[in-house]
């Protein structure tokens, strides 16, 4: 088999590969001497108020709560209260049988009135010397005694109505007409609405910066989109074991009742304020093991800041250390950035309202 074939194949392969334009072996795309151009948006670090602000988890609680029970023993004869009625003090609200007090409260009067009269005859008879002294002392103890007993029998009468001590909602009934009852059975639930109570826990750490009439912002998780006042009226002195914590409560107007004992909740105890801090989009920020980073451009490129991090607030974050304001950090486009590499930069809006310049 002849060779000179194969040959003239070598060099036909030698002088395609010599023939390629040398512009392509550099490869690359559309920069300043083919070097890649990364599209990126950037936007205006800004100064703003943050406010320090612990936060804890919490429910919310009512005022006052009470289960009702009561102090005589019968049968339940009338419900006056429906669950969920708003009452006042001293509000009926349920009914127990009296037909046996009344009886006795009736027979207590006639021995106060034969009491009375025997009084009156032994005073008659002391004053014609017909009566010793003793028989008046006796005379007065016994109507004494009936006058108790009448008193004592009438109050027991009294509490066969069980009444409202507070002002409040009545809430769950425990008992139905017709049930016996004495006074170790739970009649029904009584709270108080408003005004309303929040209860959390803060780390013992905040103790130093926990004070009475501290304001309270919180949200409610069944209720979404809604932020709540309260001032703190309470810091528990003891630190609360295992978790090392401080139980803190505060008082929420809760004027329209929207607040319900037991609702979980979010609180952020504010603990310091500051007028000038510099905000960034919270986009921006690059965390990594060990260190969080923010992009920020430099004329055509970008370079890698270390950032020491503040209060976070929706969508932005304080940036204590490693940003001035008006720097222009990137916050679309990270995902390809090095150190150096050329951008083509669009600025974007990114500012909460009432943030400013500079």
């Amino acid at each position: 088999m002849s060779r000179r074939p194969l040959i003239g194949y070598a060099l036909l392969l030698l002088v395609a590969c010599g023939g390629a334009d040398p512009k392509d072996a550099k490869g690359g795309g559309g920069g300043r001497g083919g070097a890649q151009v990364l599209p990126v948006e950037v936007s205006a670090a800004f100064t703003d108020t943050v406010i320090d602000a612990i936060i804890a988890t919490g429910q919310v609680e009512a005022m006052q709560r009470i289960e009702l029970r009561p102090d005589i023993e019968g049968r339940v004869v009338d419900i006056l209260a429906r669950e969920g009625a708003t009452v006042g003090v001293g509000t009926p609200l349920l009914k127990i049988d009296d037909a046996e007090l009344k009886a006795q409260v009736a027979r207590a009067t006639a021995d106060r009135d034969l009491a009375r009269q025997a009084l009156e005859r032994t005073r008659l008879l002391l004053a014609e010397k017909a009566a010793a002294p003793a028989d008046l002392e006796r005379a007065e103890a016994s109507s004494r005694a009936a006058t108790a007993s009448l008193d004592l029998l009438a109050l027991r009468l009294e509490r066969t109505v069980v009444r409202a001590p507070f002002a409040g909602v009545v809430g769950q009934r425990l008992v139905s007409m017709g049930d016996f009852v004495n006074s170790q059975s739970r009649l029904l639930t009584l709270q108080t609405v408003s005004p309303a109570r929040i209860n959390f826990a803060v780390p013992e750490r905040y103790a130093a910066e926990l004070k009475m009439g501290q304001e309270v912002t919180f949200q409610v998780a069944s209720l979404p989109g809604k932020t709540f006042t309260a001032r703190v009226d309470f810091v528990d002195p003891v630190v609360t074991l295992p978790g090392r914590t401080i139980t803190v409560k505060a008082i929420t107007a809760n004027s329209g009742g929207t607040l319900q004992p037991g609702m979980f909740l979010e609180a952020r105890l504010a603990t310091a304020m500051r007028a000038n801090a510099v905000v960034v989009p919270e986009e921006s920020i690059v965390p990594t093991a060990g260190a969080t980073y923010i992009w920020v451009q430099q004329d055509s490129t970008v370079t890698r800041r270390e950032v020491e991090l503040g209060v976070r607030s929706p969508g932005f974050v304080e940036i204590r250390r490693g940003i001035e304001v008006g720097d222009r950090v990137v916050v679309g486009g990270l995902e390809r950035l090095v150190e150096g590499v050329t951008v083509k930069a669009t600025t974007v809006e990114r500012r909460p309202k009432g943030a400013r310049e500079g």
